[in-house]
């Protein structure tokens, strides 16, 4: 009897583990297939930067210096590898994409020219659905992570290499350009 009571909790005790195994395993896919939703919006993005680029290009000539930051910033975001690499690089380029908008306030000419139009109205979308793909990004993380760190799933988390995983978030640049009151000009 005692043999049989031994197989009923050993059984209990592997099928328990077994569902939280998977558990963290699906809440990592989760997230990782939120990243490649994000990471569709991300190409996007880097194939319209150069085109926004080159149209600017054309009115301001002489902001080379927040041009250059953006073109960098674009190709640091696409040559990254890593989940948590494309997501510091990501932040750079949305630092370095806000500056362009403070700068191009300067040019009323090129506000109007139809392309520049057409393209900031693209990259409003863009950022519109990476704001939208960011959000389930981080609730996807926040699912793995809170997964990963409570009990009892953190016991077998540890054991087979579950990590805390990094959110999405605007980053310490972006983050203090948003505190910034906006100023408004007539």
């Amino acid at each position: 009897m005692g043999f049989i009571i031994f197989l009923v909790v050993l059984g209990m005790l592997v099928t328990w583990t077994v569902i939280l195994f998977n558990r963290l395993v699906s809440l990592r896919n989760r997230r990782e297939t939120a990243f490649a939703d994000m990471d569709v919006q991300l190409r996007l993005r880097h194939d319209l930067v150069p085109q926004l680029v080159e149209t600017v290009k054309g009115y301001a000539g002489h902001e080379r210096e927040t041009l250059t930051k953006v073109t960098e910033a674009r190709s640091a975001a696409a040559a990254a590898k890593t989940i948590d690499d494309k997501i510091e690089a990501e932040k750079k380029l949305s630092a370095a994409l806000q500056g362009l908008h403070v700068q191009l306030e300067a040019y009323p000419d090129l506000k109007a020219n139809q392309n520049f139009l057409q393209l900031q109205q693209k990259l409003d979308e863009i950022e519109n659905r990476l704001a939208a793909t960011r959000n389930y990004f981080n609730s996807a993380t926040m699912k793995y992570n809170n997964a990963v760190e409570t009990f009892p799933s953190n016991l077998l988390a540890i054991n087979f290499g579950f990590r805390r995983a990094v959110m999405f978030d605007l980053g310490v640049a972006s983050r203090e350009m948003m505190e910034e009151p906006p100023k408004v000009k007539f």
